[in-house]
């Protein structure tokens, strides 16, 4: 039986998130190729110069916060209620859709102000080209921010959906462990709730006022170290999603089992407690915040490595194990017994691939002296790229071709475009990411759309900037080429006629090789780890913002800087 037999209600519910993440992963996508070809000068007539941070703002809170926070949403609320085998706490008293709603009209709110800045028949003022990292000093209209709060706010009522279902479930069973795709979820958004705390706070007690002219300057450094305080967690929040396929469908997808489910279990707790303490990594250059503040972001990030690593090996110890299942030998032999021609299993695996390429390019933004080197150049979108562009984007895109089926009662179609999908997408970011990374190590800018300066020559190591260019380009055609490919099955999979034939997908996921038995129940102790995790935040943060706000939560001041407005010379 599929899972919209079992629970029509859920299946609905992650319907309309998937629904709406695939719309918001389209408009993205079409934003990011307009975004290639403009900056490397192969075809600027979509847009001006001016337009570009326009889609460039587009491009990131389109894929970087919609695409994603539906798309987990929706994953998330299906392993619960799998997991759990109960209905949400929402469902019967319309808590579920209201979240859902909430999240929705966020959205649309920010989407406004934002394409207000390209779209003629808005009012002038109602604009929001102040990109993904929307930090004073530029400023955008109130109803971007007002959208951002209430997205956010969806999120945590959706956590609290979570929650209340699993306290039930547990009054229902006091002795039983934590199922496993439910202990991912709630990790996964005990962590989110500490995160989004910052950008909460930064934008209902300043931005947000700031924008409406109730205040008429913000601290910069105080607002900016707000937003990093959440705006490194929240690549967790959008890689642990990927986590949760690759722990608990992948290996089923390889024809085998989890190879540990305690592994499994450490490694979501270590995110609890490492995740957020480590923003000022991203504020190297700022001054203002002592060394020392820097250096320990430095070393918590360094110790995210772990759970990285423990995740390549039981992930990979798990796919081994179904190769051999599948009559798979020797040292390396066993790979070629994976199947590779199934879209779900292919695209997630190739995620993984990239991502630890981009565990590497990570270790060197993590780097004090290093990162100095690459700050603010393409090297940074170039591992953007590679994390939440492909290990997270790709893993949701493939595990689409497994669930959708499932939630909607019908066969995936398009079989041979799903299969081609994620190695024309493999492909693509291979070209692009690779040329970014090495033109951040030429010093060429990002976040700009003429990236050339007077007098100034990016001297390459290998290759020129000319070439450079055209690999970014050519590799941003192939991403949205695949993408199209992508949505092109989804939607024919969506409009299908359900047939009475039995769906081909089997959606039992077994036990895993090592049970939650062989792990002390401390692990599942939620409470524990979430208040080491506080204390680890208060250490790395107290001093800092208490030296921030010491002469004023407001002081220094900075006027706002809306772009695309002229500035009035003093």
């Amino acid at each position: 039986m599929a899972y919209v037999d079992e629970r029509p209600d859920a299946a609905k519910l992650v319907r309309w998130n998937f629904l709406v993440a695939f719309v918001a992963l389209g408009i993205g996508g079409l934003f990011g190729l307009i975004q290639a070809l403009h900056r490397t000068g192969v075809y600027r007539g979509f847009v001006d110069s001016a337009d570009y941070y326009t889609l460039l703002t587009g491009h990131g809170v389109l894929l970087a916060l919609v695409f994603t926070s539906f798309f987990i949403v929706g994953l998330y609320t299906w392993g619960v209620t799998r997991s759990l085998d109960r209905s949400l706490w929402g469902q019967a008293n319309g808590f579920s859709r209201a979240r859902f709603l909430t999240m929705l009209l966020g959205t649309l709110l920010a989407v406004v102000a934002i394409l207000g800045g390209i779209i003629g028949q808005f009012p002038a003022d109602l604009k929001a080209d102040v990109l993904f990292t929307f930090y004073a000093p530029m400023q955008a209209h109130p109803i971007f921010y007002l959208g951002a709060v209430l997205l956010i706010v969806g999120t945590w009522m959706a956590g609290a959906d979570w929650f209340l279902t699993f306290w039930g479930w547990r009054k229902d069973n006091p002795d039983e462990r934590i199922p496993l795709q439910t202990f991912m979820v709630l990790t996964t958004w005990i962590m989110w709730y500490l995160a989004t705390l910052g950008v909460a706070v930064a934008v209902l007690f300043f931005l947000l006022p700031w924008s409406l002219g109730l205040i008429a300057e913000v601290d910069p450094l105080l607002t900016r170290t707000l937003f990093w305080y959440f705006g490194h967690p929240v690549v967790y929040f959008w890689l642990l999603p990927a986590y949760f396929v690759w722990y608990t469908i992948l290996p089923k997808l390889a024809g085998g089992r989890l190879f540990s489910d305690p592994l499994a279990r450490v490694v979501f707790v270590l995110f609890v407690i490492l995740s957020t303490p480590v923003g000022f990594h991203h504020q190297y250059l700022d001054p203002g915040i002592a060394e020392g503040f820097k250096f320990i972001a430095m070393t918590n990030t360094m110790f995210l490595l772990l759970p990285s690593l423990l995740t390549a090996f039981t992930v990979v110890a798990s796919l081994e194990h179904g190769a051999r299942q599948r009559g798979g030998s020797g040292l390396f032999g066993w790979l070629r017994s994976l199947p590779w021609d199934e879209p779900a299993f292919a695209g997630a695996t190739l995620a993984g691939l990239m991502f630890a390429a981009g565990g590497f390019s990570g270790m060197i933004n993590a780097g004090m002296n290093i990162n100095y080197l690459v700050h603010n150049t393409l090297w940074v979108p170039g591992h953007f790229h590679l994390t939440v562009g492909t290990a997270v984007a790709l893993t949701f895109m493939a595990v689409s071709y497994w669930l959708v089926p499932q939630i909607t009662g019908k066969r995936l179609q398009h079989r041979t475009m799903a299969t081609v999908q994620p190695y024309l997408w493999f492909v693509g970011m291979t070209l692009m990411s690779n040329a970014m990374h090495r033109g951040g190590l030429a010093g060429i800018p990002r976040r700009t759309a003429e990236p050339e300066y007077q007098n100034v020559d990016f001297a390459t190591i290998l290759g020129g900037v000319g070439e450079i260019k055209t690999q970014i380009a050519l590799g941003g055609v192939l991403l949205f080429a695949s993408l199209a490919m992508f949505l092109v099955v989804m939607t024919g999979t969506w409009m299908a006629e359900r047939g009475r034939a039995k769906l081909s997908v089997n959606s039992y996921l077994p036990p895993a090789l090592s049970g939650p038995e062989n792990s002390p129940r401390v692990v599942d102790n939620l409470k524990l780890w979430t208040a080491i995790a506080v204390v680890l935040i208060v250490f790395a943060y107290a001093l800092p913002l208490g030296s921030m706000l010491a002469d004023g939560p407001l002081s220094p001041g900075s006027p706002p800087f809306v772009p695309g407005v002229p500035v009035l010379p003093f």
